[in-house]
């Protein structure tokens, strides 16, 4: 699954629409839009917030996976 894939599998999971999504993790919601279509991946510490929004909510995020997707 594709990083963008990821993101929009989190946020639907949680029913949250991207200006929801934004707010929680601190970003806006160009940011959540750019990363839903591929035309940006998140920083070091953006990964880190969504990684720590996943454990809060209970939902299994693999950072690790993901970055290695990425860099594929």
């Amino acid at each position: 699954m594709s990083f963008a894939d990821e993101i929009k599998h989190i946020r639907f999971t949680c029913f949250l629409s991207q200006e929801a999504f934004a707010s929680a993790l601190g970003v806006s919601f160009a940011t959540i839009n750019r990363w839903e279509n591929g035309k940006s991946i998140p920083s070091i510490s953006a990964m880190k917030k969504i990684d720590q929004f996943c454990k809060n909510n209970n939902l299994n995020f693999d950072i690790v996976r993901v970055i290695e997707e990425e860099r594929k």
